[in-house]
């Protein structure tokens, strides 16, 4: 799917800025999880689990949840120790 395709969808999610919920389905999570990476954290930078939860929060409350999804996807890399946290390339 291309990236003008995706962007509508992923746009639905939000109101006025705020993600509304997190999707439920694995694909349009998914869809969710890489848009707020994209968007939210600089490749090639290394941030702690403050700086990731601070990124997060600006989107919505639950930045726990969004963190863990992003672990689990592969798409946010992080140390064995929790301290440091990496966008995947």
């Amino acid at each position: 799917m291309s990236e003008t395709a995706r962007t509508p969808d992923v746009a639905q999610l939000f109101s006025h800025g705020r993600l509304t919920a997190i999707p439920r389905r694995p694909a349009r999570r998914r869809q969710l999880l890489e848009h707020l990476v994209e968007t939210l954290l600089e490749p090639g930078r290394t941030y702690t689990e403050p700086e990731v939860n601070d990124a997060l929060r600006t989107v919505h409350d639950d930045c726990a949840a969004l963190r863990r999804y992003l672990v689990v996807a592969g798409l946010l890399l992080r140390s064995p120790d929790g301290a440091e946290y990496r966008r995947a390339a």
